[in-house]
């Protein structure tokens, strides 16, 4: 790709009205700068409606950032899985990114989202991931087998919960982000 052409690909990016966008919305998109160094474009792609953003962002926050059952690594890994299945660019650049981070080693991460089957996981994370494998590609075959080998593996009916809600979440999250055709920030390329 000519440096012209890449110039033009980075510069794609959802445009932020911040005179119209409320109070609440611009704190939360500077926290995001702070935080992140950036602000994720399915972020910026909910700020034309106040009630989409805050319904994304409290679903978001509940599943991902709050302490709960899983382990926010484990979340990523179903985020990275999800979207690896459903072959969503900016959610496979950005999930395969951060549970790089949380794990500490971004060849895990990328081997995990290629295919986890070969990531030399352990077999609860694995047991997790063909969960969330089926329920991606066929969830009307779930049945009690499936969750039977979860709980064998020391998942409590809490976590198992968690996980369909987490693998439901990046399918949603997967359909919005192809359906716009969401680029990937440019962050989730050039740092680690």
């Amino acid at each position: 790709m000519s440096k012209e052409k890449k110039e033009k690909y980075w510069s794609l990016k959802i445009p932020i009205n911040l005179s119209k966008i409320d109070r609440e919305m611009k704190e939360y998109l500077i926290v995001c700068e702070q935080k992140l160094g950036m602000v994720p474009n399915i972020l910026k792609t909910n700020t034309i409606n106040k009630k989409k953003f805050d319904a994304f962002n409290n679903f978001y926050n509940r599943l991902m950032q709050e302490e709960s059952f899983l382990m926010k690594f484990e979340k990523e890994m179903i985020a990275v899985v999800v979207s690896s299945i459903n072959r969503c660019l900016y959610c496979c650049v950005s999930h395969s990114f951060t549970l790089g981070k949380l794990i500490n080693d971004p060849l895990t991460s990328k081997n995990i989202l290629i295919n986890y089957k070969t990531a030399n996981l352990n077999n609860k994370h694995t047991k997790m991931l063909d969960f969330v494998d089926k329920l991606t590609t066929s969830s009307y075959l779930i049945d009690d087998t499936d969750r039977n080998n979860l709980r064998k593996v020391k998942f409590s009916e809490n976590h198992i919960l968690e996980i369909i809600e987490v693998c439901a979440f990046f399918n949603m999250t997967n359909r919005i982000a192809s359906g716009t055709n969401m680029i990937p920030n440019k962050e989730y390329y050039f740092s680690q």
